[in-house]
């Protein structure tokens, strides 16, 4: 195979998926760049909606506050405990997660001082509806377990797309060539130029983000396949069912839980789905720069035995990878400047579509073109 054959199957290549994938990947990147700052717009909701919590001494301990959120769903006895956030901030609310059989997440707001119970989300504001459909239309489509899916399947191909179009981009020939944009062009050669160009500043970034997004949807498959290769195999911990005995109280767990990682802070807690599921405590080292951290005590739920523990500060090279994709994909790596790149990363797709497809029917609309790869060689000869 020549060189100039393999080129043109690789923009063949890039060109048919552009167009197959063009539009989901406008959705999902459109919808991402909204969702940057998600957390910290919702926060300002919800504390317009909860009050503001004045910090007096020190928080309640963790069961006081389930068990005041428990004797609200008395009156609701297939309402189960999911999980509960621990406040991270001196004036946040606990955060505490319940499913019953109307709603599968219920979060309900505890004054972690007080113990009341300050509100729930089942009464979403405007602004809190707004990102729920849109957080559910990036990574599932509105479309459930199928959407999920597709949008994982399209977080691939856009992977590929990616890679072949750093393969194209002329400016490895021409450096000049590779980020020229000639505004008083053919509208054909200005939308090449824009393409180019674009492509070349945001393909790193969207590589990132929708390889990421691949990995987390088929996660049962990326997740296996990366420990495997990496060596880092984890045994997943199951609890020992009794069939006599209640699992323990979560004060003693916790007891155990922090004694495997000393200095870490508690962040979360997620309570077992299943009678041999494990107990799953989650911590943060103040050594870590994610918020939530990314070291987990397991345990069994019910003779407290320390099933496993993901320390983030000895993580081996799995947990590296894996640890690494929420940065990758939320931008956080770099603070605040990246984050605001990645709102901008967002509307690539969008750019990087629509100045494909004019080019695409430049080519298709019935009129005499130039081959395949003229529009390339034009660019490299610049």
């Amino acid at each position: 195979m020549t060189f100039k054959t393999l080129r043109n199957f690789v923009f063949a290549l890039h060109r048919y998926i552009g167009l197959g994938v063009g539009l989901i990947a406008i959705i999902v990147g459109l919808t991402g760049s909204l969702l940057v700052f998600q957390s910290e717009i919702t926060a300002i909701q919800r504390h317009n909606q909860i009050g503001t919590i004045t910090p007096k001494g020190e928080m309640l301990p963790i069961e006081v506050v389930l068990n005041q959120v428990k004797s609200t769903y008395a009156s609701q006895p297939d309402a189960k405990l999911n999980r509960v956030y621990v406040p991270i901030k001196p004036d946040d609310p606990f955060n505490v997660i319940y499913a019953t059989r109307e709603n599968d997440w219920i979060e309900n707001y505890v004054h972690p001082y007080t113990g009341a119970v300050l509100g729930n989300n089942l009464n979403p504001n405007p602004v809190e509806r707004f990102y729920k459909i849109i957080y559910q239309l990036h990574y599932s489509l509105l479309a459930g377990d199928i959407g999920y899916k597709i949008v994982g399947a399209v977080g691939l191909l856009v992977c590929i797309l990616t890679i072949t179009g750093i393969l194209l981009w002329p400016g490895w020939r021409k450096l000049i060539a590779g980020f020229k944009i000639k505004l008083d062009a053919h509208p054909k050669r200005m939308n090449f130029d824009i393409h180019k160009v674009a492509g070349a500043i945001a393909a790193v970034f969207l590589f990132f983000t929708f390889f990421t997004g691949f990995c987390w949807n088929f996660g049962e498959f990326s997740e296996p396949v990366i420990r495997a290769i990496t060596f880092s195999v984890k045994q997943e911990p199951v609890s020992q069912v009794i069939a006599t005995q209640l699992p323990l109280k979560l004060t003693e767990q916790l007891q155990t839980a922090q004694a495997q990682l000393p200095g870490a802070e508690l962040r979360s807690v997620y309570f077992a789905e299943k009678p041999d599921s494990a107990l799953m405590i989650r911590y943060k080292f103040p050594q870590e720069k994610e918020d939530s951290g990314n070291s987990y005590v397991y345990l069994d739920q019910y003779n407290g035995k320390v099933l496993r523990v993901d320390n983030a500060l000895k993580p081996s090279l799995g947990d590296r990878i894996l640890n690494s994709f929420t940065p990758l994909h939320y931008g956080t790596f770099g603070g605040l400047p990246t984050r605001i790149l990645y709102v901008f990363v967002g509307y690539a797709p969008f750019v990087l579509f629509i100045t494909g497809f004019v080019m695409w029917w430049y080519r298709y609309r019935g009129k005499p073109t130039v081959h395949d790869d003229s529009v390339i060689e034009l660019s490299q000869k610049l």
